[in-house]
């Protein structure tokens, strides 16, 4: 059977919830219908043994980091169009059939899924300012920030080869305009935000890092404007607390940019992964 579409999943020591995305995807999937690749980059853990499975192919370089891994399991991969999964990304067969139909429509060049927030165990804090963050971002979200992007071929050739970026869903979106740019609203990715507001803080310095570093390629992001959080709050869509504890947090994640202008190196945020129970949290 010729798969329908690659996968190519980066894992910087994901022992803990790689081999749980692997289930749920591939359990609905006819044998060969999904070409997967998982690349195992700089791990010390056993996050390639947690991935070998029927139907997987798994990559192994000693060298850390998300944009080579991306690299050489897109060198890797069968068909067009393919997907780039997060290794603590929930995605299922379902979803993923419907994101390479969407990718082959006439016209369409990338294409994401519409996320679910796992918020379970979350703290109370945070959890309020992931909610007023995600109405931010909701009006202009498309292929980054959800844990999946899809490209055709003709898409592919634009987005890759994928330079050395801290954020590369932020890169590949700032490829595509309009139309060419799709969500795909019957395809869900279930995404688990960080946890604490430590967790968070140390996720929004790392975002910030990569948008200055997409800014000085010519790919500027689309910047938050705190007007959009008064109107937020005008049509009663977070509330005052929820308003609160964005802009405290927010204060916050601004000082401890200007203080940490390093690279930020791989920096995966284990507190807000999956995990499976057997494993402890």
């Amino acid at each position: 059977m010729k798969p329908v579409i690659s996968v190519v999943i980066p894992a910087h020591n994901e022992e803990a919830v790689v081999a749980a995305g692997l289930d749920l995807l591939l359990a609905g999937a006819e044998p060969g219908e999904f070409d997967v690749v998982v690349v195992a980059n700089g791990c010390s853990d056993g996050t390639a043994a947690a991935a070998a499975r029927p139907g997987v192919r798994v990559l192994e370089t000693p060298v850390a980091g998300k944009a080579g891994a991306l690299r050489l399991g897109d060198a890797a991969c069968r068909t067009f169009p393919r997907a780039y999964v997060d290794a603590d990304v929930r995605l299922d067969a379902a979803s993923l059939r419907a994101l390479a139909a969407a990718a082959g429509r006439p016209g369409v060049l990338a294409c994401a899924p519409v996320p679910e927030w796992d918020l379970d165990g979350t703290g109370p804090v945070v959890r309020r300012v992931h909610r007023v963050h995600d109405r931010l971002i909701a009006p202009t979200r498309a292929l980054a920030g959800v844990g999946v992007y899809v490209l055709a071929e003709k898409g592919h050739e634009r987005a890759f080869p994928l330079p050395d970026v801290i954020s590369d869903d932020g890169w590949v979106d700032g490829c595509f305009t309009g139309s060419e740019r799709v969500v795909v609203t019957a395809a869900r990715s279930v995404v688990r935000p960080p946890r604490t507001v430590r967790a968070h803080l140390r996720r929004r310095i790392r975002v910030r890092q990569g948008n200055r570093e997409l800014a000085a390629l010519g790919r500027p992001g689309r910047p938050l404007r705190l007007g959009a959080l008064g109107r937020l709050l005008a049509s009663r869509a977070v509330g005052p607390l929820d308003a609160a504890c964005y802009l405290a947090v927010l204060v916050l994640d601004r000082l401890l940019t200007r203080l940490r202008r390093g690279s930020a190196g791989w920096g995966t945020d284990a507190g807000s992964r999956h995990r499976d129970p057997a494993a402890g949290s």
